[in-house]
């Protein structure tokens, strides 16, 4: 057997470009653990809200320093976990479709969102009947629209983006209760493009085994996540092709997206966490 030398892989490997991207976010101004919706939270832990917005600051600032766009909305007291700004909305090609929580407790969030993009100049918006949780549950892969369920975003809500962003869907059913969105189970390294399928990472014992079948015959090439960066989040990840904004504790996985050729950024939002939240949930793109 033949083996490959180092310089011998990294030309095998396709050039990783960035795209500069556009995101919304929300400070944690407000932020706080009061309920308990997933299995993250625990309104006994201490929580430090100065903390959790230095850490959305540092975010927000490493975005901007790779070149990317940051829209803000204005955060609301009462709703602390509105700086999740991922789960109140899926936008492709201009187009959206807002959220609809399953918990009582978020349910205003939705209507801030939706005020936003009107008053920002989107006018194809459209407010989910299903119950469906935005960016939490829909991943778009430049190709389709993975789309997770099991504990928040109702089945028929996956249809429902199908009619309204008329992109195909691919439904993966999630049963690990410690990754209750597809954000915290999987992410989009590369979109597909020019012939190129995109690229993914997951963590597969948060998926059903028929689900693990069906990723692994779309993503043969896909980094499988271990179970210590599974269980520190670190798949709630944000890529722009090149560069993978990840939780500092997710070494093994930032090493294995160093060797595919991306560059790892590492930062840290354990005080965000502590709501069962990471990069990816404090971040909603804004695709057209």
């Amino acid at each position: 057997m033949t083996l490959l030398s180092d310089s011998a892989v990294e030309a095998v490997l396709p050039e990783r470009t960035p795209t500069t991207r556009r995101y919304l976010m929300c400070e944690p101004r407000y932020f706080t653990v009061e309920y308990v919706i997933n299995p993250w939270m625990n309104p006994d832990e201490p929580v430090s809200t100065e903390l959790a917005v230095s850490q959305w600051t540092a975010l927000k600032e490493t975005y901007e320093k790779l070149g990317h766009k940051v829209e803000t909305i204005e955060p609301v007291d009462g709703l602390p976990d509105m700086v999740f700004s991922a789960n109140s909305g899926t936008v492709i090609d201009g187009r959206v479709l807002g959220s609809r929580f399953r918990a009582h407790q978020r349910a205003a969030e939705a209507d801030h969102f939706r005020r936003w993009f009107l008053d920002n100049g989107y006018r194809d918006v459209v407010m989910p009947e299903r119950i469906n949780e935005a960016e939490g549950d829909f991943t778009w892969t430049g190709a389709v629209l993975l789309a997770g369920t099991g504990f928040r975003t109702d089945p028929g809500a996956h249809a429902e983006a199908q009619e309204v962003l008329g992109v195909p869907v691919v439904s993966l059913q999630l049963v690990d209760p410690r990754y209750y969105h597809l954000d915290v189970a999987l992410f989009v390294l590369s979109e597909a493009r020019d012939g190129r399928p995109a690229e993914v990472a997951y963590f597969p014992e948060a998926f059903s085994e028929g689900t693990q079948r069906v990723l692994a015959r779309m993503f043969p090439t896909a980094i499988l996540a271990t179970e210590e960066d599974a269980a520190c989040l670190g798949l709630n990840a944000v890529s722009d092709g090149r560069n993978v904004v990840l939780p500092v504790e997710a070494t093994q996985l930032a090493a294995e997206v160093a060797q595919r050729g991306y560059n790892p950024v590492m930062v840290d939002i354990s005080e965000l966490r502590k709501s069962g939240g990471g990069p990816k949930c404090c971040t909603m793109e804004l695709r057209g």
